[in-house]
Formats: C-alpha cells, structure tokens, sequence
C-alpha cells in the first residue's frame, strides 16, 4: 500500500465511522475514527521514509512500523517532537490527542457508548483542533 492509498483510506474510514454514528453503531464508529489515525499516521510514516531515506540506514524500521499502536506510530513518523511543540500550545489539541491515543486495535472486540464514540470522532475530526487536520498536514 502505498502514501496516497493510506491517504484515501484514512478519509474513507472517517466517512465511515460518521456514517455509523448516524446510525447508532457506537462501538463501529469508534473503532473506524481510530483506524482513521492509524491510516494517516502509516502515511505520514511513508513521507518519512520518502524524504529520509531511513529505511537504509535502519534495518529494524520496517518492523516498527509494523504495529497499530499510535504512539509507536507517532515516533515512527519522526512526528514526536513536533507533536510535543504543539500540543505543549494547545489544549485542545492536547485534549484530542490524548483521545486518539487511548485507541488501540483491539477496541474492535469491546461495546462503545455514545459518548466514547462521539468524543473520540470530535478529537479526531475537529477542523481546528483534530488530530487527522493535523496529520494530514504532515503526510
């Protein structure tokens, strides 16, 4: 897969998880606003590599990235410090990072309720503070 099929699917996914918050699917929801990070996150993780080269100097990277974990994929990404700077900023974005990264991969397997479902699409989607405006500004 590559940046821009990354790129897609996480739009894809943030559609989706809308279209089932529509429809009362909480723990679906939640789980597509998650993977929506975890998409751009991977993309981002690939104009990292494009621009670095770091897949040659690192022969472990690939295994890193191998992972759904956000902070795992945060690093990845060389986004860190980055990240860091602008949370440290502001809160609100501190507030909907702290969201994103209580996802995980298996919150597929547990029942959400509306709120979960909702907090966590909000943090993902804000326009001025979410996380994928952010990311997408780096992928």
């Amino acid at each position: 897969m590559n940046r821009v099929q990354l790129q897609d699917l996480a739009e894809d996914r943030v559609l989706d998880a809308e279209t089932l918050l529509a429809a009362g699917r909480w723990s679906a929801a939640y789980y597509l606003a998650g993977y929506a990070v975890e998409c751009g996150l991977k993309a981002c993780v690939l104009a990292y590599v494009e621009r670095t080269g770091v897949i040659f100097r690192d022969r472990k990277f690939a295994e890193k990235c191998w992972t759904h974990d956000v902070e795992a994929l945060v690093k990845a990404a060389d986004l860190d410090a980055a990240r860091g700077l602008d949370v440290a900023a502001n809160a609100d974005l501190k507030r909907n990072w702290a969201y994103a990264t209580a996802w995980t991969e298996t919150s597929r397997y547990e029942r959400k309720t509306e709120s979960e479902a909702r907090s966590l699409f909000d943090a993902v989607t804000d326009a001025v503070n979410g996380v994928l405006p952010w990311i997408r500004s780096r992928w």
